[in-house]
């Protein structure tokens, strides 16, 4: 094993909806949101534990820069961990608006290093970042309600290039908090 085998080994990479796909358009004062943010805390604590120390958001709305903001408040609190933010072109945010477009901003001035994959918007330069940040991990977390997406491009082609795949299926959380409420659920039943 060399030495960027041991760095992809201690690395993980996030998939994610944006928020107009997820339940309730990803509000922050849906049910389904605050435990998908609480589910993927958990996931990248457990994953620190396990000694995963570099962390790349691919800074798409909702789920990327959720995991982006994760991780800064974290390395804030203390943990010895890494940040990279990866860009499908210079230039990507610059439609963001609000919370999202201050949140990019911030995790670009503070990640510990930015690539941009392409120069100016391209066709392909989504897919691209997405394959570039499983190229780089050894472990992919994903938050997962439509296979037939961008996240469900990426996960397959993690699993094809043998990268652990942890799975956040919203559709199944979504179910369970319509029928039991956000306060019974067990979190390690949707982190598969």
């Amino acid at each position: 094993m060399n030495a960027s085998d041991i760095l992809k080994n201690r690395t993980i990479c996030f998939s994610g909806h944006r928020p107009e796909k997820l339940p309730y358009g990803g509000s922050e004062r849906s049910s389904v949101t605050r435990v998908i943010k609480s589910i993927l805390y958990k996931a990248i604590l457990d994953s620190i534990g396990e000694g995963y120390d570099t962390f790349i958001t691919g800074l798409a709305r909702g789920v990327d820069l959720w995991a982006g903001e994760i991780i800064l408040e974290l390395k804030a609190q203390g943990e010895k961990i890494k940040l990279i933010a990866v860009a499908p072109y210079k230039g990507h945010g610059k439609n963001f608006r609000g919370s999202e477009k201050f949140l990019l901003g911030n995790i670009l001035l503070k990640a510990d290093e930015t690539v941009y994959i392409s120069e100016a918007y391209s066709r392909g330069c989504m897919r691209m970042r997405n394959e570039y940040m499983v190229d780089h991990s050894g472990k992919l977390i994903a938050v997962i309600s439509d296979y037939r997406s961008g996240t469900g491009a990426t996960i397959k082609y993690a699993q094809k290039q043998g990268v652990i795949t942890r799975l956040i299926d919203v559709k199944k959380l979504d179910e369970q908090i319509r029928r039991m409420g956000s306060s019974n659920i067990n979190y390690e039943n949707f982190l598969t």
